[in-house]
């Protein structure tokens, strides 16, 4: 019974925290919510073992990303009539919105990285150990991210940087 109160907890924790960071990683909103829910619910089939993890959190937020990476290949067409039927409504703030579409225009690796060291918090080498890749790439997907967010954004930059 103990394990269960600990999974609701951690869920309750977590939830909101790494929906918004999947969004920010993948840019949609939708993807993002479901990519999360099914993280959980893996998480939760092997609780046992994941509770006992470092950080169960990245875990979550590795499977989810992992998830949605997959919806996109099965599913560029239902992205499409997203698009094209514009932004949906959204709980997000302005700035929230401008960077996201500013993300999307990154690499998925240089916004992946982007997101987990400015948003999550995360270092350099506990990026390239969730994501299986080295220090230096890492580093080369943030320096390249940032200096095209800094094109995308324009003046807006660091409005948005201090908002997020």
């Amino acid at each position: 019974m103990r394990e269960t109160l600990d999974f609701d907890e951690f869920y309750a924790g977590t939830r909101q925290v790494l929906v918004a960071q999947v969004f920010a990683m993948v840019g949609d909103l939708g993807e993002a919510e479901d990519a999360v829910a099914e993280a959980f619910a893996r998480a939760w089939q092997r609780w046992r073992k994941v509770h006992l993890y470092a950080d169960p959190a990245a875990w979550v937020r590795t499977v989810a990303y992992r998830i949605a990476v997959s919806s996109w290949r099965r599913a560029r067409n239902r992205a499409t009539a997203h698009r094209r039927a514009g932004p949906p409504e959204s709980a997000f703030d302005p700035q929230t919105l401008m960077l996201v579409e500013a993300l999307r225009q990154l690499t998925p690796d240089q916004r992946r990285a982007i997101v987990l060291h400015h948003l999550v918090g995360l270092s350099v080498a506990e990026i390239a150990a969730e994501t299986g890749s080295s220090a230096s790439a890492v580093k080369q997907w943030l320096s390249r991210g940032r200096r095209s967010l800094a094109n995308a954004l324009g003046d807006d930059l660091t409005e948005v940087d201090s908002h997020a």
